[in-house]
């Protein structure tokens, strides 16, 4: 009698075992066959599903060689207040993006196709970055006046380091986009955005003009090298780094993007309007591709008479400031970034959610 129970406890063991097979079995079928469901979370949903999609749209045709014919705009993951900044991580293959509003770090992972929190209470951080070693650099905006309005680094093993603060003895304002140079020098815009909002942080005081800084690798000096423009936000290197561009949103009557020269040493030459004149554009952040084509997150600048969703998306820009293609996006999208293994997906930070797009280049990060 026991040897028949300890039978019948073996055979239900094999039975749930073979259930729970069938169970993953058909689970990982259904993705295969096109379900949406993976441990619980929704996959990657396109906005489309012809090709080649129409979101992705070709204004002058030299744009047609950088449109995949059977690629996708994607919708990675939505549920946040305002997304911006985002940042590849390849070692670990995940997207970081900054929930401003919600005051927290975001993590998307490529692998699982899950959205964490990777960092509660981030002083409303805005734009982030790697630099050369693979540490987080984060523009921490507006929260209170002792806390954040700096850019800080996070070690390896999590500590965070304080790369600036104040210059001249002054408060920054609320750092807004960062970016790092091939020499290890970290440059970083200062509006006033998140300063004048308890939306995206709380109302403070402003004691400097708008700017953007220098940080020396080697020595750590902080340089102010641009105060001519009001309200600076998305900046960037050409490919070969020779140029640097820089968003300029309140100067009026349009957002514009200059186009300076950088010398060896770090400082800056002259300077030309690089895209002006275009009526209704909400410039934000920017990135450059290998052939120096400038990305750029589109949208409404809130202005009456227009048709914001027409404007929201990413648009594209050839090296002589012409627009050459724009991805619709159904949200504004305020920053982008490229990542993936071969740095050909585009990831776009667009209000509520995040969108992915590959493309047939890769960001000038990636030569």
């Amino acid at each position: 009698m026991k040897r028949d129970k300890q039978a019948c406890s073996a055979v239900s063991e094999m039975s749930y075992s073979r259930r729970d097979v069938l169970k993953k079995t058909l689970a990982w079928s259904g993705v295969a066959l096109g379900g949406a469901v993976l441990s619980g979370k929704l996959l990657a949903q396109p906005l489309s599903l012809n090709y080649p999609d129409e979101h992705v749209k070709i204004l002058d045709e030299s744009f047609a060689k950088y449109r995949l014919f059977n690629a996708s705009v994607e919708r990675l993951a939505t549920g946040m207040r305002w997304v911006e900044g985002p940042v590849w991580s390849g070692d670990g293959r995940y997207l970081l993006v900054s929930d401003i509003a919600n005051n927290r770090i975001m993590r998307w992972d490529e692998l699982t196709d899950e959205l964490s929190v990777y960092r509660y209470k981030s002083n409303h951080s805005n734009g982030l970055c790697r630099d050369l070693e693979g540490r987080l650099i984060a523009c921490e905006g507006s929260t209170t006046d002792v806390e954040g309005r700096r850019v800080t680094r996070t070690e390896h093993n999590g500590t965070i380091t304080v790369l600036a603060d104040n210059f001249e003895g002054k408060r920054f304002n609320s750092p807004n986009d960062v970016i790092v140079k091939r020499d290890g020098s970290i440059w970083f815009t200062d509006p006033p955005f998140q300063a004048g909002s308890m939306y995206e942080g709380n109302i403070v005081k402003t004691e400097l003009p708008d700017a953007v800084y220098r940080i020396d690798r080697q020595t750590g000096k902080l340089t102010q090298v641009i105060t001519e423009i009001a309200g600076p936000n998305g900046l960037c290197f050409s490919p070969d780094e020779s140029i640097l561009y820089v968003v300029d949103c309140l100067t009026g009557p349009n957002r514009k993007v200059w186009a300076y020269d950088v010398a060896s040493d770090g400082t800056l030459g002259a300077r030309k309007a690089f895209i002006s004149n275009i009526k209704h554009a909400a410039f934000d952040g920017i990135k450059c591709d290998q052939d120096g084509n400038l990305w750029c997150g589109w949208g409404s600048d809130g202005s009456k008479g227009q048709d914001s969703k027409a404007l929201n998306g990413v648009m594209v820009f050839n090296k002589h400031g012409k627009a050459i293609g724009h991805i619709s996006l159904p949200e504004y999208c305020a920053n982008i970034c490229f990542g993936g293994t071969k740095g050909n997906r585009l990831f776009m930070a667009a209000s509520h959610s995040i969108y992915s797009l590959y493309v047939n280049t890769r960001g000038a990060t990636f030569v």
